[in-house]
């Protein structure tokens, strides 16, 4: 009998969907039986990550793909629990998009009826929520951008709490009235309780994470920001560009933060565009510029203080 040597085309592009994983219902569904799953599992770039479910390596994301990462996390959970379950919490926030979730995440996901007792391998299961809404995203069932919400903002670190709720904002998938909606679904969850200022606090003009953790940071060190995203005006009035987050100095100048992350300002054309930039703000004389990276994380609100006071 002829041995496959590759995984059939439409498992492939099952797997790349999927981000690199299939259940054995998909390759049975692509034409393989048992045996031959096993035989590619053995010499062709199948690996098994837990019971019925497998990775295609050669369609597994990145390392560096973080947000792909994540969403493979919530594949691999939808897959183990079966086409009954649904995406759930940072799981299901990964799918819809959303920025600002801590670099790994745990896989999760629901199902009616569902047991603690079925835990396994690292992999959580939950129970529906009560009135629980749920979409359908990349064809999988996951609860809604809301319900998401609601279910990770209490469990998260605050500054990624904070991040993932200017996210939502920032790229529309709600406005302020579904971020209130999504606190009223938070309200008696464990660990709202130390988190209902940061519905408050979510802003749409918040860019990326980096500034939604430094913007917190600076918050809970009494010098929140006067503004976000502030244009910077150039002697002709021109706009020259604006500053992440700004505060007025008392000889009314302004304090400007602006936050590198590696994704955008890594490359040598962003170096050049930042540097050019700054010397455009610094050059008004109207403009004190700090900048951080990444690295200056739990730094940033002991530098503004300092500078805001010098």
């Amino acid at each position: 009998m002829h041995r496959r040597a590759a995984p059939p085309p439409d498992l492939v592009r099952t797997a790349t969907r999927q981000c690199g994983l299939v259940d054995l219902a998909q390759c049975h569904d692509a034409g393989l039986s048992d045996k031959e799953v096993r035989g590619l599992v053995a010499r062709a770039g199948l690996r098994r990550v837990t019971r019925g479910v497998l990775e295609l390596t050669a369609a597994a994301p990145d390392r560096a793909d973080l947000p792909a990462r994540r969403r493979r996390t919530a594949w691999l959970a939808m897959l183990a629990f079966g086409p009954d379950s649904v995406a759930v919490g940072p799981c299901a926030l990964a799918l819809h998009r959303v920025e600002g979730l801590p670099l790994t995440i745990r896989p999760e996901a629901a199902l009616p009826r569902a047991s603690n007792r079925r835990h396994r391998d690292g992999l959580l299961l939950r129970q529906f929520d009560d009135g629980m809404d749920v979409v359908e995203v990349d064809g999988r069932r996951t609860v809604s951008v809301e319900w998401a919400l609601a279910q990770a903002v209490p469990e998260l670190p605050r500054e990624y709490g904070l991040a993932v709720l200017d996210s939502v904002l920032h790229r529309r998938l709600l406005d302020r009235a579904g971020l209130e909606r999504a606190h009223e679904a938070a309200r008696g969850r464990r660990g709202v309780a130390t988190r209902h200022d940061l519905w408050e606090l979510a802003d749409h003009r918040a860019e990326s994470p980096l500034e939604s953790f430094a913007r917190l940071e600076c918050v809970e060190d009494g010098i929140g920001p006067h503004t976000l995203q502030l244009p910077l005006l150039g002697r002709d009035e021109t706009v020259l560009g604006r500053g992440d987050l700004a505060w007025r100095r008392r000889d009314g100048r302004w304090l400007v933060a602006e936050l590198d992350g590696a994704d955008v300002h890594g490359t040598p054309r962003a170096v050049y565009a930042d540097r050019r930039r700054q010397n455009l703000f610094t050059g008004t004389g109207a403009v004190h510029l700090l900048r951080f990276t990444g690295r200056d994380r739990g730094h940033i609100a002991t530098t503004v203080r300092r500078a805001l006071a010098a």
